[in-house]
């Protein structure tokens, strides 16, 4: 929901005197005070924005109240780019700023649409594997992996394509962290560790709880 303290109509914009492109789209200019939300996580993204000045950051909370910033968006910097229906983080004024909203066009051509689609998949990838890597933990981040590639799957063996070096290097581990952390798992009893690359997820609540 936009909580913008007013508006006003785009006029000549600038961002460090280069007048900004063409907006296609471009609804009225935003202003938002220093702290204050443009969207919650779970709103409707019926827009993206651009920054015409000031500091926006993206963010979103783990259920235990910590917080992952995924990014920061300077002025000239284009943000709120969603895959589905609706906003995965919440975006907020870290001082005060000004921004220009765009409606999302409900029509477009195919092949455009596909490509947009790919892209926002790719994008929603970078961003979880960056929160991934956030987290403070080797279990963590390991139950984090787990659940990212049994997404289509909500019980039963997984077979792992990539070996315990390429998870390690996935997540910022060693190969030897990786295995210690595995059988910490086990121990947990949010995993049955069948083989090396043979693993049989018999918690998800687990190790959703680890995630935080």
């Amino acid at each position: 929901m936009l909580t913008a303290n007013r508006q006003v109509h785009l006029g000549n914009l600038a961002v460090a005197g280069v007048p900004l492109a063409p907006f296609p789209g471009a609804q009225p200019v935003m202003h938002f005070s220093q702290d204050s939300t443009l969207y919650e996580e779970g709103d409707d993204a019926t827009c993206y924005y651009r920054v015409v000045s000031g500091l926006v950051r993206t963010c979103r909370f783990s259920q235990d109240g910590r917080r992952h910033i995924d990014a920061f968006y300077k002025p000239g910097d284009v943000f709120g780019f969603e895959p589905g229906a609706t906003y995965r983080f919440t975006a907020e004024a870290v001082t005060d700023c000004t921004v220009i909203p765009c409606r999302r066009r409900g029509a477009e051509e195919p092949e455009v649409q596909y490509l947009y689609s790919c892209a926002m998949e790719h994008l929603a990838r970078a961003q979880a594997h960056a929160q991934l890597l956030g987290r403070g933990g080797a279990a963590q981040r390991m139950a984090g992996f787990l659940l990212e590639i049994s997404v289509h799957k909500q019980a039963g063996v997984l077979e792992l394509p990539m070996t315990r070096q390429d998870i390690a290097d996935y997540l910022g581990l060693t190969i030897e962290t990786v295995s210690r952390t595995l059988a910490q798992l086990q121990k947990l009893r949010a995993i049955r560790l069948l083989a090396a690359r043979r693993i049989e997820i018999t918690s998800r609540a687990m190790l959703q709880e680890l995630c935080g």
